[in-house]
C-alpha cells in the first residue's frame, strides 16, 4: 500500500477524533521604530500522531508544541524555560485559548516523494514498505503499524494522560 493510501485510510478513521491547533510565528514590523510583540497565529488543525501531524490534505512533521498561557513575570533557572514561556505567551497573544496546545515549527512532508523512493522528513520507503522514523535516534518502523498504534492512543489515551 502506498504512503498516500495509508494516510488517507488514517484520515478516514480519525474523522471524529479531536484535532490540535497549528500555529505560525509572526514577527510584526516595527512601527515608528518601536518593536511589537511576536505572536503565534492559527494556521489550521491536525491530528497529532507522534512525529506526524495529519491534516486534511497532507502530512506534516511535528516541530515544537506549546500550551498557550498568559505572560507573567517569572524567574527562570534555564534560558530554555524562558524561551518556552515566551512562545506560550506569543500563542496566547495570537488568540489561542488558555492551555490550548499549539504546534509550531512543523514542516510539510511529501508522501509522493516517499513512494518514489526518496525520504521526506521522518518518512521513507524501506525495502518497499512506507516507514517512519519515530525518533531521531530510533530506527524505522512500518508506517501502517505506527499509524494503527497512534490512532489507538489518540482514540483511547491511557488514564491520566
Amino acid at each position: 500500500m502506498s504512503t498516500s493510501a495509508l494516510l488517507a485510510d488514517a484520515r478516514a478513521e480519525l474523522v471524529d477524533a479531536p484535532q490540535e491547533a497549528l500555529g505560525e510565528m509572526i514577527v510584526p514590523r516595527r512601527v515608528l521604530g518601536v518593536g511589537r510583540s511576536t505572536r503565534i497565529v492559527r494556521r489550521g488543525a491536525a491530528w497529532h500522531l507522534g512525529v506526524l501531524l495529519l491534516v486534511d490534505d497532507g502530512v506534516l512533521a511535528t516541530g515544537d508544541i506549546v500550551r498557550a498561557r498568559q505572560e507573567v513575570r517569572r524567574g527562570f533557572t534555564a534560558e530554555s524555560q524562558r524561551r518556552r514561556a515566551e512562545l506560550a505567551a506569543a500563542a496566547r497573544r495570537g488568540g489561542f485559548a488558555e492551555g490550548e496546545p499549539v504546534h509550531i515549527g512543523w514542516t510539510v512532508l511529501d508522501a509522493d516523494q516517499v513512494d518514489s523512493g526518496a525520504a521526506s522528513g521522518p518518512l521513507a520507503l524501506i525495502e518497499g514498505t512506507p516507514s517512519v522514523r519515530w525518533s531521531a535516534a530510533g530506527s524505522y518502523m512500518p508506517l501502517a503499524a505506527y499509524l494503527d498504534e497512534r490512532i489507538e492512543l489518540l482514540r483511547h489515551p491511557p488514564s491520566g494522560a
